[in-house]
């Protein structure tokens, strides 16, 4: 897409060989997807069975025959804009295809695994700011999972200002099921016109939901997508009966672009509704206010609303509503969830005991302690004899002063549960110490905290490497450190700074040409000749061949700061601060000439905080005069 002449200077980038502008439209640019995304709709827009996102086309049809002559007229029309594909990108035939983080196929539309793994593998969050990404990662797969609104509000109330941040078990098991729920969710099916349409709403005391559905000939209900919403603070102290109207005005406006211009069913369980909203019948006058105006929404639709009971209503019930119903020889969802929780329970004495003595170390440590005897040839007793004097015996299990000696079977689900909050190495160990003990342990908990992922990812950088310090001249400027600094009221700054004494030289100017800098430099190797060494950054100026020319007829060095690292410029780059904000404190007071001759007076006769005296005195080897010198009395000859 090319760019207007006029709009060329504003995509101006800097190269290592120099200026460059974009003749064509380039990508971050903010308005770069829109404007190509618009140019795509309108080439494929007379195109109804083919779909573009940016450069991803998606065509599809009923068979192949329509399939091959849908995907002949995209290639003629891409031809006729003069427009090509990669053919190594591309994908032909296929019976599925994984399109914006999802899979459609003939049975209608999926979750994509490679997007759904990153929420199943996720970290419980540790701070709000983790929360957050976590719900938006979820809630991009929001109509997939039904009640998702109160199924998270737990974790929607630690995101509230004045809540302090404790992750609890609620919030854990809030976490678990709203994972768990997303791989069990069912498989949503195409939008098809000429099926019927059911919309099922509900409401709980913390959200509302809609579920939107198509009904089969065969009778079967196929969800179309789900909706969920918490409710806020004035929401929430709505009576029941206006909460439950309310989940209808919500599914009715989320699924605004299904619904308008078709007749559909209304599902709800709460019987009045039926009548106060219903489109036979008149809007009861002693209907509250609220209630009359959801009525009059939706009047501008065609609908039959029918009462359900809640046992059959739970696709879109709230979090106190149980499961669909199952068979018998199934098991029940209160099993599932009894026994998912004990396969994670915490180990527990009872388990220590049995693994005790199952374990075939440590049950002839047991008996060794139990019996009194000190001496044992077996080699892998040896941590345990060396402190057998301190082991001893409580309800079955093995304990080495305080702490439980865990059997081998359970010290992987220990290692486990010591590191579910994702602590430390140091943190593990300071557990540890406090409750059991096993030999080795200290080089088991170093080994999880290493092999976990998660925390692999979120740990610090590494730091950096220490910045070499510049040598101390031994005399005065024998090296200076120059930059330029502005602009400040319309002015650019050349500042000169010796390394020796701390000595500031700052020239205003109206350019920064290469011309300027160098009369400017000039001007100060005429008050206190040339140095050394020079040093400054990779700046247009000086760098330029000009700048090179002068400094080698004038013998000095010429020493660059590394590219993107300031730092080497450290003594310039400071004080160009210390200049701007004494400039800008005394903005207004008088000229910038006056002020600036002040400051650099100031700057120049003050003790330095570095070399522990003032610059002019390592300068010139005495102090100049100043007026704090005025009150002092005249010394006797």
């Amino acid at each position: 897409m090319h760019v207007d002449e006029e709009s060329r200077e504003w995509l101006t980038i800097n190269k290592h060989k120099g200026l460059f502008r974009y003749c064509r439209l380039p990508f971050s640019i903010t308005s770069a997807p829109a404007l190509f995304q618009r140019a795509m709709d309108q080439i494929l827009s007379v195109l109804p069975v083919v779909q573009c996102y940016l450069d991803d086309i998606l065509c599809t049809g009923a068979n192949d025959e329509e399939h091959l002559r849908n995907f002949d007229a995209v290639l003629k029309r891409l031809r006729q804009y003069d427009l090509r594909v990669c053919k190594e990108k591309c994908e032909f035939l296929r019976p599925s295809v994984e399109y914006l983080g999802h899979v459609i196929d003939h049975e209608g539309l999926h979750k994509a695994p490679s997007k759904t793994k990153a929420i199943v593998d996720a970290p419980a969050p540790e701070n709000v700011s983790l929360l957050r990404s976590f719900l938006g990662l979820l809630n991009y797969y929001g109509r997939f999972i039904p009640n998702l609104a109160s199924l998270l509000k737990p974790l929607h109330e630690l995101l509230c200002k004045d809540v302090k941040w404790k992750w609890t078990n609620e919030c854990n098991k809030a976490f678990r099921n709203a994972k768990n729920t997303l791989i069990s969710s069912e498989v949503l099916t195409h939008f098809n016109p000429s099926y019927p349409i059911q919309l099922v709403c509900d409401a709980s005391p913390y959200g509302v939901g809609a579920v939107i559905s198509h009904v089969f000939p065969n009778g079967d209900e196929r969800p179309i997508a789900f909706a969920p919403r918490t409710l806020n603070k004035a929401e929430s102290n709505y009576a029941h009966l206006e909460r439950e109207a309310l989940s209808i005005i919500f599914g009715v406006r989320k699924f605004h672009q299904y619904l308008y211009g078709r007749k559909f069913t209304l599902l709800t369980d709460h019987r009045p509704l039926t009548t106060i909203l219903g489109p036979h019948a008149g809007i009861p006058s002693l209907a509250a206010a609220r209630l009359q105006r959801w009525a009059l929404l939706l009047s501008a639709h065609s609908y039959d609303i029918k009462y359900r009971k809640s046992d059959l209503h739970c696709n879109a019930d709230g979090l106190s509503r149980l499961p669909l119903p199952v068979t018998k020889h199934e098991p029940t969802s209160v099993d599932i969830f009894y026994f998912r929780n004990v396969e994670h329970a915490p180990i527990s004495a009872s388990q220590v005991k049995r693994a005790t003595r199952k374990d075939p170390d440590l049950s002839v440590v047991m008996d060794m302690v139990i019996k009194g005897q000190t001496k044992c040839e077996n080699t892998a007793l040896k941590p345990f004899l060396d402190r057998r004097w301190e082991l001893s015996v409580q309800s079955g299990c093995l304990l080495w002063g305080r702490r439980v000696i865990v059997p081998q079977s359970l010290r992987a689900k220990m290692l486990a549960q010591l590191h579910a909050g994702h602590s430390g190495i140091v943190k593990m160990k300071e557990m540890a110490r406090s409750f059991f003990w096993w030999p080795g342990l200290d080089k088991q908990i170093e080994e999880t905290v290493k092999s976990c992922s998660s925390c692999q990812k979120i740990r610090n950088n590494p730091p950096a490497a220490p910045l070499h310090p510049w040598d101390f001249p031994q005399d005065p400027w024998h090296r200076i450190h120059i930059d330029f600094a502005g602009p400040f009221e319309n002015r650019m700054f050349l500042v000169a700074i010796d390394a020796h004494s701390k000595w500031p030289e700052v020239a205003i100017m109206k350019s920064t040409t290469w011309e300027k800098a160098i009369e400017k430099l000039g001007e100060m190797f005429s008050r206190f000749g040339a140095p050394a060494q020079l040093v400054s950054d990779n700046g247009p100026q000086f760098v330029s061949k000009e700048m090179v020319e002068f400094l080698q007829a004038n013998r000095v060095q010429h020493i660059k700061s590394a590219p993107y690292h300031p730092a080497t410029n450290d003594l310039a780059e400071r004080f160009v601060q210390t200049l701007k904000h004494a400039l800008k404190a005394s903005l207004g007071q008088s000229t910038l000439h006056q002020r600036l001759q002040e400051f650099l007076l100031k700057y120049q006769t003050f003790v330095h905080a570095t070399t522990k005296v003032s610059p002019a005195s390592l300068m010139f080897s005495q102090e100049i005069p100043t007026s704090m010198d005025l009150p002092k009395p005249p010394t006797l000859s």
